[in-house]
């Protein structure tokens, strides 16, 4: 049985106790974890609570996600926005709101489950049966260029040149406030927030290395439109590295202290470009993925 542990800071007083999960584990769907909690797996200060609980500053919350059987996943008839298909990679533009792949409680309508359909079956197996094809990933709100691997081979090949940091990543996004400079570099190591583990954080003590190049694109009044570089893949980067210059994503709600005056599902991020050495031709490959509509119309309207 795995056992998560948190302490509830200011800044989570009073909210939800299913709620506040959903977001610390975004893996998780809130029906299952509310299914948890019925079911006596969460406990505040050591007494099982209601998700209707709100929390209290200093609670300490301890959520046991109990074991299960690896479940078979079903191909399903989703469309996929495809940017690039051969016999060995996959590059898809994946929509807002869709998580990548399987887990507990929300074992349908995820990548996944649409790349099985797509693919009838021909995924690289290397990371399971949960994750099949899955080389890569990005967060559930972010939207773009994915790489799927069709075959082992593809998969092993990819899998290096992320581990490397020689592949092409380029993100486009929105951030509050006004850039100064018209470009930067953020090198600070990225690891779990010591005091509230939903996050992540710059973490000098147990972080990994992270670098995020940036450059502006257009200055708003309020907003600042930039491209972001990735030489690392941290769970969270761009969103924390920017969070931590004073320049959170707009939408943010995990990172970002100021409301947004727009209706967004979570963060203005998006994968745009997505480039890497073939791993059959040997031939760079590079596509990008077009912005989004609602990204599109925000700019628009900023």
């Amino acid at each position: 049985m795995e056992q998560f542990t948190y302490q509830i800071g200011i800044e989570e007083d009073d909210e939800r106790i299913d709620k506040w999960i959903s977001s610390a584990l975004t893996d998780l769907s809130r029906s299952y974890i509310q299914k948890c909690i019925k079911e006596g797996q969460v406990y505040v200060n050591d007494v099982p609570k209601k998700a209707s609980y709100r929390l209290k500053v200093d609670d300490e919350i301890v959520f046991r996600i109990p074991e299960s059987v690896e479940p078979s996943i079903c191909a399903e008839d989703i469309p996929l926005s495809v940017l690039y298909e051969d016999e060995d990679v996959l590059i898809v533009d994946k929509p807002k709101g869709m998580v990548v792949h399987p887990a507990p409680g929300h074992y349908s309508g995820t990548l996944v489950n649409a790349v099985l359909y797509h693919c009838k079956g021909q995924l690289s197996g290397i990371n399971g049966v949960l994750r099949p094809g899955i080389v890569h990933r990005i967060d559930r709100d972010t939207t773009g260029s994915l790489v799927i691997c069709k075959n082992d081979r593809s998969h092993r090949e990819i899998a290096v040149q992320l581990k490397d940091h020689s592949m092409t990543r380029s993100y486009r996004a929105i951030v509050h406030g006004v850039l100064k400079t018209d470009e930067g570099t953020v090198d600070a190591p990225i690891g779990r927030d010591e005091k509230d583990r939903r996050r992540m954080a710059i973490n000098d003590k147990n972080g990994k290395p992270a670098v995020t190049h940036y450059k502006v694109l257009k200055r708003f009044r309020e907003y600042t439109y930039i491209e972001c570089r990735l030489e690392t893949g941290r769970t969270h980067q761009i969103r924390v590295h920017m969070t931590s210059i004073g320049h959170p994503l707009l939408g943010d709600e995990v990172y970002g202290s100021r409301r947004s005056p727009f209706r967004l599902e979570g963060q203005t991020l998006h994968a745009y470009k997505l480039g890497f050495i073939h791993p059959v031709t040997q031939a760079y490959l590079e596509v990008c993925a077009p912005l989004p509509a609602y990204f599109e119309h925000l700019l628009e309207v900023l």
